[in-house]
């Protein structure tokens, strides 16, 4: 999955994207007014993210281009990114990995993707208020109720959130509801 990022400038949505498309929004914008106020977000973290936006448009697009776009498989087998581990399982658990179709790595594989899918494969619900924190701290600072929308996030009282923060302009209000009550 291409991670995706939130680029604010003058407290309203600039562009949504990858890092090169975010990147390349921001030279485009510093061209018309270089006393642009921009700040970017990564739109899982809520972390700020400095860019290198020196040299031309296509020296931008080399330079995070890579991080966009996944490599041309070859031939062979697929390089997963395995890492192995010790796991301790009773010898019922062996007996019946081993049955499995394609063994037992491949069983045990096919059962995490499924808990992960039945479950969602949500944050926490600490990460996605730790993540509206930091970017409200960045951009909600002088915007009225930030102290008790605060303690609203961290309560995970929705219904509050979004009546304290019906007066924040609507980018910044919507970006910290999907990043603190959004899976």
């Amino acid at each position: 999955m291409t991670p995706h990022y939130t680029t604010f400038q003058n407290g309203r949505i600039l562009r949504t994207g990858s890092i090169t498309q975010v990147a390349l929004a921001i030279r485009a914008s510093f061209a018309t007014d270089e006393n642009a106020e921009i700040l970017t977000f990564d739109d899982v973290s809520g972390h700020v993210v400095d860019l290198n936006l020196q040299g031309t448009d296509a020296d931008i697009a080399a330079r995070y281009g890579t991080q966009d776009v996944s490599e041309p498989r070859g031939r062979g087998r697929p390089k997963l990114g395995v890492v192995p581990r010790e796991v301790t399982l009773l010898p019922r658990h062996w007996e019946w990995l081993a049955a499995q179709r394609g063994g037992a790595s491949v069983a045990l594989r096919r059962l995490v993707d499924a808990a992960r899918k039945a479950e969602g494969d949500t944050r926490s619900t600490k990460e996605r208020q730790e993540a509206a924190y930091r970017f409200m701290m960045a951009m909600a600072g002088n915007q009225p109720n930030l102290e008790e929308s605060l303690r609203a996030l961290f309560a995970n009282d929705k219904p509050r959130f979004e009546t304290l923060t019906q007066d924040w302009p609507q980018d910044i209000r919507g970006f910290a509801l999907r990043l603190a009550f959004a899976d």
